[in-house]
């Protein structure tokens, strides 16, 4: 019986110990390659002047007050307190990618910097020259005076995979070679205003001086220059964001070629296609990228494509997602061909075009109504003013929106511009009215709206019995 109870809290131990002996061989060890790679890690400061005035703006001083004598000294001839320049800082991360001094970072920690000083981490402190900068991929190329520099191992972001154990290194408030780890918690993140960039998304903690310096794998390869954290308190939370090192070494590229960076672009708006868009245009399931603009003068224009049409790869690379689209555009050199696959009318279709480069941003208008014409979806349309219709060609405006009715419960609003209906190009108020009595109830109905100055889709749900 003795025995039985013996063998038997033996195994209950090692039923215990195994699994923390199991956990910890599966747990990475980090401290070789923050031995070999953190002297490749930099500490970037900038500094900028700043000309500020005084708050109180013009002071009043009494003749005979008996601190006259004091403002005088203080003051200018009106009796204002001319601006003074201040020295404004900022602290950044960065990584030396070659031996003769060339380092990486983020287009944001060094904009508008009067001054960039680099400390490395024998402590010398080395002033900085940019080379090169871009503000759409937040990638920023330095480089200081010096040689036999250590320097970081250039991998793959594509190789990485979610789940995967990753390291970085900064300066987080300026705390040099901080070290934290986590794992890849996305792959392809679209965020607002970065629409070129395909974010590696992890949960390794990152703070504000962090930006710029390296995202490891385990082999101790740079996959990612971290970027970006989601916060609501200015501090980690857990989402952080890093652009692909491909994006990043691109970038480089272009500026040591001669200073000029280039990106594609096939000039349309897109959207993402919901499983009511899906089922509207006769997809299967909601993937895809629907152009809901196409840009005058564009490569797609010219090359015949079309608002409503969905599409489904770009240069064979099925596109999931719409953010999917925009950075395998932006990555094609300026001049070369690329396959576009789309649906269009519930047919796929194949369009080659020569890709072009990138423009700078414009701007589009509009204005107002004649006549109401009511309809089965409770609309109140309008012909558009000669204006309006020079600039889009076409449409008709909602001058009201009936409550509870197909057209509220769509979300289309008083001001909206109708430009197309279940894919037929809505030309005035008339042919309005007959494309939407015509309209087959029991299905999904897209609707192609000009609004604020972009086009949109939003779908119409036509009920089997109205």
């Amino acid at each position: 019986m003795l025995l039985g109870c013996f063998r038997w809290s033996i195994l209950v131990t090692l039923l215990a110990v195994l699994p923390l002996k199991v956990m910890a061989q599966a747990l990475p060890d980090f401290v070789e390659l923050v031995e070999q790679y953190s002297p490749a890690v930099v500490n970037i400061s900038t500094t900028h002047k700043e000309v500020e005035g005084h708050p109180w703006g013009k002071l009043n001083i009494p003749e005979h007050s008996p601190f006259g004598e004091l403002f005088k000294h203080f003051l200018d001839d009106e009796g204002v307190m001319p601006p003074r320049p201040e020295d404004a800082s900022s602290l950044g991360s960065g990584f030396i990618l070659s031996a003769d001094g060339y380092v990486l970072t983020n287009h944001h920690v060094i904009a508008d910097a009067d001054e960039i000083m680099v400390r490395l981490s024998d402590k010398r402190e080395l002033k900085a020259e940019v080379i090169g900068s871009d503000k759409y991929t937040d990638v920023a190329l330095l480089k200081v005076d010096a040689d036999k520099l250590p320097v970081v191992k250039i991998g793959s972001s594509e190789k990485i995979k979610v789940g995967s154990w990753v390291l970085a290194i900064g300066s987080p408030f300026g705390f040099d070679h901080s070290v934290t780890a986590g794992i890849v918690s996305a792959k392809g993140r679209n965020l607002p205003r970065a629409s070129y960039v395909p974010f590696i998304q992890t949960d390794v903690a990152i703070n504000p001086g962090n930006s710029g310096g390296p995202l490891f794998d385990l082999q101790g390869q740079v996959i990612g220059i971290n970027s970006q954290i989601y916060s609501r308190t200015g501090g980690f939370m857990g989402l952080s964001f890093a652009i692909p090192i491909e994006v990043a070494m691109d970038i480089v590229k272009q500026i040591k070629a001669g200073g000029t960076i280039t990106r594609g672009w096939l000039g349309v708006y897109i959207q993402e296609v919901t499983q009511e868009l899906a089922e509207s245009f006769g997809l299967d399931k909601p993937v895809g990228a629907l152009v809901s603009q196409v840009i005058e003068g564009s490569p797609a224009e010219k090359y015949g494509i079309r608002a409503g049409d969905v599409i489904l790869a770009f240069n064979g690379q099925a596109i999931i997602d719409s953010s999917d689209l925009p950075p395998l555009v932006g990555r094609v050199q300026v001049g070369e061909k690329a396959r576009i696959k789309l649906l269009r009318d519930g047919r796929t279709k194949e369009i080659k075009l020569v890709i072009e480069q990138l423009p700078e941003e414009g701007d589009a208008a509009a204005e107002a109504p004649k006549g109401p014409s009511v309809n089965r979806i409770g609309l109140s349309v309008s012909s558009l003013d000669a204006k309006t219709q020079a600039e889009l060609g076409r449409g008709v405006r909602i001058d009201q929106v009936s409550p509870d009715s197909i057209g509220q419960r769509a979300g289309l609003r008083p001001g909206d511009i109708i430009l197309q209906i279940d894919r037929k190009n809505v030309e005035n108020a008339a042919e309005f009215r007959k494309i939407v009595a015509k309209l087959p109830t029991g299905r999904m109905i897209p609707v192609l709206v000009h609004r604020q100055g972009a086009d949109q889709f939003i779908v119409l749900k036509i009920p089997q019995s109205e």
